[in-house]
């Protein structure tokens, strides 16, 4: 397996709102293909909670596929992070 072979297999997933907003992660393209929706562990406050993500769009940078992901709240846990600003 070359190195390029090796690249091929992941797609960085990226995160554009909701409790991960402005993260990304490397992933494993399944079957060749990016995965349309992601189900998240992370904790907040403390607290675990499983957040639902859904694709919106594609592109390639560098020769690599990037996928952004939006939050779907409906389907996700419920979650308070309490900014200790306000």
């Amino acid at each position: 397996m070359t190195t390029s072979d090796r690249t091929d297999v992941y797609f960085t997933a990226e995160f554009v709102d909701g409790p991960l907003a402005g993260t990304a992660e490397e992933r494993v393209l399944v079957r060749g293909t990016h995965d349309e929706k992601l189900s998240e562990v992370a904790l907040v406050d403390g607290i675990e909670s499983i957040f639902r993500y859904f694709a919106v769009d594609t592109r390639e940078v560098a020769g690599k596929l990037h996928v952004r992901y939006t939050f779907n709240e409906p389907a996700s846990d419920t979650y308070t992070s309490e900014d200790e600003n306000e």
